[in-house]
């Protein structure tokens, strides 16, 4: 006998379940409710097409109710809201937000696909329509409409959604302030990364604003006024709430389904629910992480895609497994690209992991090769293994191709020594003979085996001025004069050997240079010629200097005020 599926929310998890299912098993009837006007769209395109950067609203639309149905023989119900589900009964109490009209729908198979909602403050006036969010197509049609308009509009919040509004509504014309309570944007990198971003994003023209918390909205005869502690009031015609998201479970709850961290539906490796008959998947489960083993929400595209298949496959009787996730994701910001795979130091302290770090700084391509741009690379690592936790890479070009090696590496369980033998495809114009991934496999081996020792941005402020320690600048006079860490003195690599009877071999000596290559080989001169004690700047002065820049900004300057 042909079974019923009844599928509750499209977008990613449920659409893909729906066309899953159908190409597994031509007989079952499938039924989509989905209670926006849009059964399958490009959620991450949004703030494209707010910008003007996609043009065709057509374009954000993936499939219709009608390609549904013809391609997939799927019922594709718009604007239709489930209300509660009857687990005993298996059926769904159903609201047609079209015509108000109510039914109920059987279903001999369930899938909760509900997504995350966009998590509204209880700040006063977060109600007024100028408050505005961006999580479906409705939402991005508006802001569009009023983004042609012109004027400031004030972001709150640094994620993701709220750093792709804000370049955006500037593409489409907008003055910009972006509001960030914290320190950071774009929490899943770590603090020192984060602040390449932060200057990326002045220098682009977003007036970025740290400490600011906004404590109400008010409606103006020209537009909003957004109130935040501490400093003058900002006018501006229209905001964007981006300060997170959180599981709609709402339903499941009702139905008396194991609920996870933050609301979240609890779910086995197979999507299934703690009701045998029902499975959930997309923004809105909890899901294990690949790297710590705890359980959280994950609310990415990638996964949700991939864990409508599995729904799909086990209903159908073919055992796959969603075994979790790694949080890999990536994110354009003007002409820079940040990516993350696997743990930042926050989560990996949090889960108790021990790790260490190293800090690259290469170019996309053979130097040689006209144009290529240089990205920051930090990778986190078991000490003891080589083990790859994490990454995170700052740059332009190129970006992206590393951070997905890297979470192919973390997902199979790869070591620093298993990047170092990776041969990856090279030519001048694409990579280097030693790719940015070698080089992070070699860097780690090195400190792993002892062959150099690290120092960080963060321990330069206690090393002693006394003479206990020599600080070393391994880099040009001229670089050096431009700027240099406190204390240090400037011997250039070519004349180190020449001077290092300038240098008492029995005090530690802290190296560095512009990034950490120059004085590796610093390193490795000293101790060759009996320096006990030598430490390698890591991420070198450049690192240092934009992290100490950024500490600078937020500790002078909280809320973006110009110099």
């Amino acid at each position: 006998m042909s079974k019923k599926v009844l599928i509750i929310g499209g977008v990613a998890g449920g659409a893909t379940a729906a066309a899953r299912l159908r190409r597994l098993d031509e007989s079952c009837e499938i039924v989509v409710l989905e209670r926006t006007g849009y059964v399958s769209y490009a959620n991450c395109g949004l703030p494209y097409y707010v910008g003007g950067v996609i043009e065709d609203r057509d374009e954000l639309t993936l499939q219709s109710p009608q390609s549904f149905r013809s391609r997939f023989n799927v019922d594709v119900r718009v604007l239709t809201e489930a209300v509660s589900i009857d687990r005993a009964a298996k059926r769904v109490h159903v609201r047609s937000l079209a015509d108000g009209g109510e039914y109920d729908e059987s279903y001999d198979t369930l899938i909760l696909s509900p997504g995350a909602k966009a998590f509204v403050p209880d700040t006063p006036g977060v109600d007024s329509p100028l408050c505005m969010r961006l999580r479906t197509v409705e939402d991005a049609l508006a802001m569009r409409e009023k983004a042609v308009e012109g004027g400031r509009a004030v972001v709150v919040g640094g994620g993701f959604i709220g750093l792709e509004a804000a370049e955006n509504l500037l593409h489409a014309g907008m003055e910009v302030t972006l509001l960030q309570r914290s320190e950071q944007v774009l929490p899943p990198l770590d603090w020192d990364m984060a602040c390449e971003v932060h200057a990326h994003l002045r220098e682009r023209g977003v007036d970025l604003r740290f400490k600011a918390a906004v404590e109400s909205y008010e409606e103006t005869g020209g537009g909003l006024r957004v109130h935040v502690k501490g400093m003058e009031p900002i006018d501006c015609a229209f905001a964007v709430v981006a300060v997170g998201v959180s599981p709609d479970t709402a339903l499941a709850a009702d139905a008396g389904l194991e609920l996870g961290p933050k609301g979240s539906i609890m779910v086995d490796s197979h999507m299934r629910t703690s009701d045998p008959d029902i499975y959930a998947v997309g923004d809105a489960v909890a899901v294990r992480n690949l790297v710590t083993g705890a359980v959280g929400l994950t609310p990415l595209a990638g996964p949700a895609n991939k864990q409508g298949r599995i729904a799909a496959d086990n209903i159908c009787g073919i055992a796959s497994e969603y075994r979790g996730t790694q949080g890999s994701t990536v994110i354009k910001l003007f002409d820079m690209t940040a990516a993350v795979t696997g743990v930042n130091e926050k989560a990996a302290r949090a889960a108790g992991l021990k790790y260490s770090k190293v800090y690259g700084y290469w170019g996309h391509h053979a130097g040689y090769y006209p144009g290529a741009h240089n990205m920051t690379v930090k990778t986190l690592f078991d000490p003891d293994t080589g083990r790859i936790l994490g990454a995170q890479i700052t740059g332009s070009e190129g970006v992206d191709k590393r951070i997905d090696v890297l979470a192919t590496a973390i997902r199979s369980g790869l070591t620093s020594a298993d990047l170092a033998e990776l041969e990856l495809a090279y030519a001048p114009p694409y990579s280097s003979a030693k790719d940015p991934v070698n080089l992070t496999g070699y860097m780690i081996e090195n400190v792993r085996a002892g062959i150099v020792r690290q120092f960080f941005w963060d321990d330069v402020a206690a090393l002693p001025r006394d003479g206990s320690v020599t600080l070393l600048d391994v880099r040009s006079v001229g670089e050096f004069e431009d700027g240099h860490i406190e204390g240090a003195v400037n011997i250039p690599l070519p004349e180190l050997r020449e001077h290092l009877g300038e240098l008492d071999s029995s005090k530690p000596v802290y190296v560095n240079c512009f990034s950490g290559m120059r004085s590796y080989i610093g390193c490795r001169i000293l101790s060759g010629h009996g320096f006990g004690e030598v430490y390698n700047l890591a991420g070198g002065w450049r690192f240092y200097d934009a992290v100490m820049r950024g500490r600078r900004d937020i500790d002078h300057h909280p809320c973006g005020e110009r110099k």
